[in-house]
Order: C-alpha cells, then structure tokens, then sequence
C-alpha cells in the first residue's frame, strides 16, 4: 500500500504540473470578463480524480489478501447510514474546534496571508453562476472524496498493515494531510481541521463517516468562495 500511495502522490503532483503548464498556456481570458470554465475547473479537479482513480486501482492490483471486494477491505469503505450520520455529527460538533482556530490563526497571520491556495487562485475573479456553481460543489463535496481516500483510506492502511497504534496512526495521517497540501503557513490550521475527520475514521473505521466529517468542514469554506467569485460576498 505505500506504493499505492506514493504513486497516487506523484500522479496529483505531475497532474497539477501539467494543469498549471495548460494554464499559462491558455491564459485568463473572456470577451465576457469572466473567467473560462474549464481551466478553472481542470485545476480544481483533475489532479485529484486523477490521484483518486490511481489509489483505487493501485489497490486493486497491490493490494493485500484476496482480490474480491479488496478496495472495500482495504480502504474501509462500507456504506453505512450509520457511519454516514456519526461522520457528520462529528464534523459538526468539529466546527467548535475549527472554526475558532480558523478565527485565531488569520488573527495571528493577517488578512493577507489567512487565504487558502484555493482561495487565491480564485481571488478577485468573478465566475459566471453554473461555473462558481461547480467550483462550489467541488470544493464541498468532490474535494473531501479524493482526500480521504488517499489519507485516511490508502495512507491510514499503511499504518494498519504495519500495526501502529491507532491512535498513532490518527496523529501521523493528520500532519502528514496538513504538510501534503504544500501550504506551510496553513498547515497548522489544517492539522487541526484534520482532527475531527480522523477521529470519525477511528471511531467508525469506515472511510464513509471521514468523507461526510470532510465535506461537513469543507462546506463553509466552498460556500464562502461560492459568494465571492459571484460578487455576492466582501473580498479581503
């Protein structure tokens, strides 16, 4: 599994170069003034899926035991409506933990360094409605899904095949997740974010109630960014 990790790594990174490379080459341009749909939506997708579908086909084949319903053994993914409420049960009562770290740390680094690279990347641009509308659903919902399959489905079974305490395992996949995302002035805030989405893997051990904690957190943040790329909200 830690090569099915680490390929999983190298296919978002070598994606996300090929992405970035496709949009300086197209550029930002409209007649409309605002911003084309599909390299915006490339940059936010793509290398994601794509890390996503090389960890589950990386499982298929490297996997441990038996190859019938091994991505379900071996990422913990069993549909639950229990697990899918206690994720996010979890993920809500998370907020009283997040979302006053939130406030501290852009205290603590100002206005202008408490952005996301999300956030950024989208900032000052206005977005036609069905556009801000994807991007909005991405971040929500699409986002939490490829994440949590590397992090708390491939990287999390690593530990587990290895034997590492749990508690442990929950500790390491949480800094491991905040230094993944290559944004070291955030990177404390998101080891905190990670918190409650680890703890609902390790309460439930199902991939499913990490996912519904995941976009329970993420759905502030996607609906902020959804209010100002349509001019609805108050830029920093």
């Amino acid at each position: 599994m830690l090569l099915v990790f680490l390929l999983s790594e190298i296919t978002f990174f070598a994606a996300s170069l090929i992405t970035l490379l496709f949009l300086a080459a197209a550029g930002y341009r409209s007649h409309s003034g605002t911003v084309p749909a599909a390299p915006l939506l490339a940059a936010l997708t793509v290398p994601g899926v794509l890390a996503a579908l090389t960890a589950l086909c990386g499982t298929t084949f490297l996997g441990s035991g038996p190859r019938k319903a091994r991505i379900r053994r071996e990422l913990a993914i069993r549909w639950s409506w229990r697990s899918l409420g206690i994720g996010f049960l979890i993920g809500v009562a998370g907020l009283l933990l997040t979302l006053p770290a939130a406030y501290l740390w852009s205290q603590l680094v100002g206005p202008e360094h408490d952005g996301s690279a999300v956030g950024e990347a989208f900032g000052g641009k206005k977005l036609a409605p069905p556009i801000a509308t994807a991007m909005f659903l991405a971040v929500w919902l699409l986002a939490p899904v490829y994440e949590e399959l590397l992090f708390r489905g491939v990287l999390w079974r690593i530990f587990e095949h290895w034997r590492w305490n749990r508690w442990f395992t929950l500790a390491i996949t949480t800094l491991i997740f905040a230094i993944a995302h290559l944004e070291l002035l955030r990177a404390p805030l998101l080891a905190v974010v990670s918190i409650p989405v680890g703890l609902a893997r390790l309460i439930t051990d199902n991939l499913v109630a990490s996912v519904a904690a995941h976009q329970v957190n993420n759905f502030l943040p996607a609906l902020f960014l959804f209010l100002i790329a349509t001019g609805n909200g108050a830029t920093a």
